[in-house]
């Protein structure tokens, strides 16, 4: 979809062509910072590459999490996203200081 080729991705992803047509062969597995790379030179969130490579747990892949969702969200923007996750991570922190009130 990005329209890129094998030599372009590995440059953009700062890997060498050689090993990133192994990882696209299966005779690797990406570490971290490949996956972290392949992700930035995709414009792709790694939580959706750890996805599409099965390696969220299970309880995360049923239930995402507020932030991942965002994240992933394609109708947004990056500073979208990371003003949506301030915000929430302030309401987050204002409830965790916030005395507890009576139901």
């Amino acid at each position: 979809m990005a329209e890129l080729s094998q030599r372009e991705l590995a440059r953009l992803a700062d890997l060498s062509d050689a090993y990133l047509s192994q990882l696209e062969r299966g005779l690797h597995e990406p570490s971290v910072r490949v996956l972290n790379g392949l992700s930035q030179a995709l414009n792709v969130p790694s939580e959706r590459m750890l996805r599409f490579l099965g390696r969220q747990d299970d309880e995360a892949r049923v239930k995402p999490s507020t932030e991942s969702a965002i994240t992933t969200d394609d109708a947004l923007t990056d500073h979208q996203k990371q003003s949506l996750i301030d915000v929430y991570r302030a309401f987050i922190a204002a409830n965790d200081t916030a005395p507890d009130r009576a139901e």
